[in-house]
């Protein structure tokens, strides 16, 4: 990650992940290109840490994934939300913006 990206706080890359492919199944790649491009550039995710996170996910059961053809027909892994991945995003969605209100109260403080 660059100087001027934003590093991301422990466990935001699992819930990026799931809400990414909350819209569509997607290979490794795709995620992390859809990561930078929706987040402006202000995130860019190395596959370092992106295909840990994944494998991680699928052991938890949110995502499941198999191989299939790219749009430049190429053989990729895609990686689809579960049933359980739908939930937990919705408890991680829940979670973040009680995390992220709290840390706006306290900045708005003088």
């Amino acid at each position: 990650m660059a100087d001027s990206k934003a590093e991301l706080l422990r466990g935001t890359l699992d819930l990026l992940i799931l809400k990414t492919l909350a819209l569509q199944p997607m290979h490794g790649w795709g995620i992390a290109q859809r990561i930078q491009q929706v987040s402006q550039e202000v995130f860019s995710v190395n596959q370092g840490s992106l295909y840990p996170a994944l494998h991680r996910l699928e052991q938890q059961g949110w995502i499941d994934a198999d191989w299939s053809d790219s749009d430049n027909n190429r053989r990729a892994k895609f990686y689809r939300l579960t049933a359980r991945g739908r939930k937990q995003l919705a408890s991680e969605e829940r979670n973040w913006e009680r995390v992220a209100a709290a840390v706006a109260r306290i900045l708005q403080t003088s």
